[in-house]
């Protein structure tokens, strides 16, 4: 029996990683664990077994100042049951063959009343690149390879994270739009990321070269802003709890206490009756 196909090549990913020298490229890093800070400072609790997950773990754990246990972002995490009280998985979860499986994974290695912060990219990320060479292929090949990793939506992301049983969970975008001189030196950033085609759908040939010269024609047209090619990226921080008898719950339909007109300081009139 043939294995079952997976959406991502893991080898194809390791060595793209490994290419990476240096954090000059990692500024979708820098963004994202400065937030992560600012969140974890909102909530205001000392963390005393964090993890975090992913390729640049410890990058992440340097910028946020937590003495963090670091594992990758395998598909079968490191993790034991209710064994830490912080997880974040650090930009890497749009990776993820099975990203429910690895949030049920990290919803068990939390004790109750554990937080999880996890970062992918996701919406819109890249939709200027992949609409121009889409376009570019299907006019000069008359079909099309995927050459960027498809996205997923907000709202499915919200669902995910009740579906793995987190409490309290919360799932919201930040968009972060970039200018470049050309479409080139876009790719060569995501190169310098580690962020380039790791789709096993990927066609193994080289590409060629009259796609990307009309891919970049087709950038320029519908995508320059000043004079510089915008390049969108949308990052996800979905946030969820581990379940705990301490935490807060939500008010039965019919038991609130205060009307909504009184807080809103208006008058309130019956609606009107419907006519057949």
């Amino acid at each position: 029996m043939d294995p079952t196909p997976t959406l991502f090549d893991p080898q194809a990913l390791d060595q793209h990683r490994a290419r990476v020298t240096g954090t000059d490229a990692l500024f979708l890093h820098d963004f994202a664990a400065d937030e992560v800070s600012e969140r974890l400072k909102d909530v205001n609790r000392t963390f005393t077994d964090p993890v975090f997950i992913g390729w640049q773990g410890s990058y992440w754990a340097e910028k946020t100042g937590l003495d963090a246990r670091v594992i990758p972002d395998a598909e079968t995490l490191d993790l034991e049951p209710e064994s830490c009280d912080l997880i974040v998985h650090c930009l890497s979860l749009h990776w993820a063959g099975d990203p429910v499986g690895q949030l049920i994974q990290m919803r068990r290695a939390l004790r109750p009343d554990g937080l999880m912060i996890a970062v992918m990219f996701a919406g819109e990320t890249l939709h200027e690149l992949r609409h121009s060479l889409t376009e570019a292929e299907a006019e000069l090949r008359g079909g099309i390879r995927p050459h960027v990793a498809p996205m997923a939506e907000l709202r499915g992301l919200g669902a995910l994270l009740q579906r793995a049983g987190f409490g309290l969970p919360v799932a919201d975008l930040e968009p972060v739009r970039v200018a470049y001189e050309t479409p080139w030196h876009l790719m060569r950033e995501l190169r310098a990321m580690g962020e380039t085609n790791a789709l096993s759908d990927r066609s193994r040939q080289f590409a060629r070269r009259d796609v990307f010269v009309r891919m970049a024609e087709l950038y320029a047209r519908d995508h320059m802003v000043d004079g510089r090619m915008m390049a969108t990226f949308e990052l996800a921080f979905l946030t969820g709890w581990a379940p705990s008898e301490t935490q807060q719950k939500p008010l039965r339909p019919g038991s609130a206490q205060t009307r909504l007109a009184d807080a809103l300081g208006v008058t309130e009139f019956p609606a009107p009756d419907k006519k057949t």
